[in-house]
């Protein structure tokens, strides 16, 4: 076979990247990606500069605007960014941070003991990115200027750019007047059409910074054409305790427990030509507790940056949490006897996790992140530094004379149920699996199974038998199996594991699709690749739905997360005009088609509308058509946030139309300042 005609390959074809260019060239080894997260993360580096100033305690105030124009503004009255000329590069020190990569005041604890950004290419990499960047620094008596255009420095003069080293001194200020102002326009051309700046993220982000660096004041502002969000502005001054106490959602099992310490570790690190061993300080600061629920929220940090994906300090965390509760905690629970003979007592990091709220932060010097985004912390001498002082102090908290003896009491109880929960659920589970196992005997009496099951075979719950029949007679049988639910769907979010697994309706969709429930749910072992909801267009339509999602939430969440559920749309109204036949999803839609089918002379009362009250009331090829031809339905993917608004609307449903009186009166009485009295009909 002669050898294609290939360019050589020789020194010539060795390339190299110079200055920020290797930036543009691959932005995602960067930020992560040219997405919406990409475009966000340059407002994390510019604010994470201003939190580094706040929290090394020469800043009190940061804001962030963003401007009609696409770009952004974050300030600081922070030192100023320094403005003396670099004895290397013999250009402001200024211009340095902002075009030399790993360039900065962070490395080796000259300027910051201890800092969230590290890389020394945060500035850098946002002017790398951007059209226009301009900095101005109040310092020395004066505003010091400098501007970018397509990284070049120099000085704007309304639309005329002019290269310079220069910085120009804009006015006089106060001596004692310092900050840094930083503005810059994102080059659109390198991130997605659709990459957006979410102003509620930045809002919540300024937020936890406020709890991590107590009696920091940070403003928002969102100038954006379009934009209806209010001016965002908060402090804090109780830090990580406050931070709990804010994500706690729900009655507090425990109050807020605070672990506290510091510690020294040594590692190589290059000085000069040699690795030298140093010392390295190491603060943990821990605050936590339990609510009643199953869900967890956890949330870690390193110096002031979130870490997102966790590391070596919530591995510690985890690991010693885990350890004390089966130690000191559940040791010789009364409860757990039975297990203990069985060997099946100890609790696992699920069991402990059941409700809790939790903070975890580290200060240490230089971490070692994975990744420039830093959402992953890699010291690995931090992870036994965190388990020792969160091991040790909540063994105190634990024993006789440490935390109050009747939140130790309902955390230990509230634990040990999860512990029985978990092993009587594992066991139910195991029976009904292999029941399943034995063939179509095993299935649900009422499903109609599909032929061939696998990723392409989809599980449709429908809601009762009228609904039921005609799906059946229109469903393509091969891939499609039916699940009609004929009783009140368990509502997962309150029910305990053994009331979900004793609800028929529950046991059926698990039994259905053969692979396991809550933890124990294995997605490769399920049946069908998806499952489809096919309610009515109702209240009750709407309520079965929220409980199907909730049940879904907690018990098959892999299935959520791989974007695997869906909800059918089925049509609220439809009409027939000649041989069209018109279909209307809302009341706003029916008249908009109503409209326009009276451009001409058509008159609206010649044209009707026939309402559907429930899917029993349509045709086999109506139903079809709707909810099961894939070339015509309309499915809507469910994702996490729709399980978490389901899980809420769930709630309100059994306060509303629950068997609860008392609730509902309490509910009514409480929000009856909200209803218009002239609005009633008595």
């Amino acid at each position: 076979m002669a050898p294609r005609d290939t360019p050589a390959y020789d020194a010539d074809a060795i390339e190299t990247l110079e200055g920020l260019e290797a930036v543009r060239k691959r932005p995602g080894m960067y930020i992560g990606g040219t997405g919406s997260a990409g475009l966000q993360h340059l407002v994390w580096e510019i604010v994470d500069n201003a939190v580094d100033e706040a929290a090394a305690g020469h800043a009190d105030r940061i804001s962030v605007t963003l401007h009609r124009d696409g770009s952004v503004e974050v300030a600081d009255n922070g030192r100023g960014i320094p403005i003396d000329r670099h004895k290397k590069k013999r250009v402001s020190a200024l211009e340095v941070v902002f075009t030399e990569l790993h360039a900065g005041g962070k490395f080796g604890g000259g300027a910051y003991g201890a800092s969230g950004g590290l890389h020394g290419v945060g500035a850098s990499v946002v002017n790398a990115l951007s059209t226009r960047l301009v900095v101005e620094v109040d310092r020395d008596g004066h505003t010091h200027q400098l501007s970018f255009r397509d990284r070049v420095a120099g000085h704007f003069d309304q639309k005329r750019f002019t290269p310079s080293h220069t910085l120009r001194k804009v006015k006089r200020i106060s001596k004692n007047k310092t900050g840094t102002r930083v503005r810059f326009w994102p080059d659109r051309d390198l991130f997605d059409p659709d990459a957006r700046i979410d102003f509620a993220e930045i809002c919540e982000r300024a937020t936890r910074a406020c709890f991590l660096v107590p009696g920091l004041r940070f403003t928002a502002v969102d100038k954006r054409p379009g934009a209806t969000a209010e001016p965002f502005e908060f402090v804090s001054r109780g830090g990580l305790s406050d931070l709990v106490d804010h994500l706690s959602i729900g009655e507090a099992v425990t109050g807020v427990v605070t672990c506290s310490g510091v510690d020294t570790f040594t590692e190589k690190v290059p000085v000069g030509s040699k690795m030298t061993e140093v010392e390295r300080r190491c603060t943990v600061d821990v605050a936590l507790r339990w609510v009643k629920g199953y869900d967890t929220t956890v949330m870690s940090f390193v110096n002031t940056i979130p870490t997102v994906h966790g590391g070596t300090h919530l591995a510690g965390f985890d690991k010693a949490l885990t350890r004390v509760v089966n130690n000191v905690l559940l040791k010789d629970n009364r409860k757990l006897a039975r297990l203990a003979k069985e060997n099946r007592h100890r609790a696992t990091g699920d069991d402990v996790r059941e409700g809790l709220v939790a903070a975890v932060k580290v200060t240490v010097p230089e971490p070692q992140f994975r990744g420039q985004t830093k959402q992953e912390l890699g010291t690995p001498a931090v992870e036994g530094i965190v388990s020792r002082v969160v091991y040790e102090q909540m063994k105190e908290w634990f024993e006789p004379g440490g935390g109050p003896r009747s939140h130790v009491r309902a955390l230990a109880d509230k634990i040990a149920t999860a512990v029985q929960n978990r092993v009587a659920s594992k066991q139910m589970l195991e029976n009904k699996r292999k029941a399943a196992s034995l063939g179509s005997t095993g299935m649900p009496e009422k499903l109609a199974d599909c032929r061939v099951h696998g990723p392409d075979a989809e599980l449709i719950l429908v809601e009762g038998d009228s609904a039921a029949g005609p799906a059946k007679r229109g469903r393509n049988a091969e891939t499609m199996a039916i699940l009609p639910l004929r009783g009140k769907v368990v509502n997962a979010a309150k029910a305990t594991p053994r009331q979900v697994l004793d609800n028929a309706e529950a046991q059926a969709l698990f039994t259905a699709m053969g692979a396991g429930a809550g933890r124990d749910f294995d997605l490769e072992a399920a049946r069908y690749g998806r499952i489809v909801i096919l309610c009515d267009a109702d209240v009750d339509g709407s309520h079965i739905r929220c409980l199907l999602l909730t049940l879904i939430y907690h018990y098959m969440r892999p299935l959520l997360a791989e974007g695997r559920v869906f909800a059918a749309q089925p049509p609220l109204y439809t009409t027939r005009v000649g041989d069209e036949v018109y279909r209307a999803y809302s009341d706003a839609e029916r008249e908009a088609i109503t409209a326009e089918l009276c451009r001409g002379r058509r008159r609206p009362e010649s044209i009707r509308w026939q309402r559907f009250k429930g899917l029993g009331e349509m045709n086999v090829d109506e139903l079809v058509h709707c909810a099961l031809d894939p070339a015509t339905r309309t499915l809507r993917r469910l994702t996490m946030d729709d399980a978490r608004a389901a899980r809420r609307a769930a709630e309100m449903f059994e306060v509303l139309m629950g068997n609860d009186v008392g609730a509902r009166r309490a509910f009514l009485v409480q929000n009856s300042a909200l209803v218009d009295p002239d609005a009633l009909d008595i």
